[in-house]
């Protein structure tokens, strides 16, 4: 299982015995960094340690609320035939 890994990617790898051993502060370091920690089993990417991001509000509701304003009729219906239905 040959994973690639860009450079720009990864901002630190260490070995999995590694974190094993330093787990916390490396959990602390992401945190406070902000920075991916890529964890490696013989030389191989095998997971990435990788900062808590809120995810945004999936609800779309109102998302354009006092953003746009609906000028005229967008009930009616138009005048003109579309091609499309041809």
């Amino acid at each position: 299982m040959n994973r690639t890994i860009k450079p720009a990617e990864v901002q630190k790898m260490v070995k999995v015995s590694e974190f094993k051993a330093k787990c916390l502060e490396l959990v602390s370091d992401v945190a406070r960094t902000g920075q991916d920690v890529v964890i490696t089993k013989r030389g191989e990417p095998v997971a990435k340690l990788v900062p808590y991001r809120s995810k945004r509000k999936s609800d779309l509701f109102g998302i354009w609320k006092g953003k746009v304003e609906i000028v005229g009729d967008i009930i009616s219906p138009i005048d003109v035939e579309w091609n499309a239905l041809k």
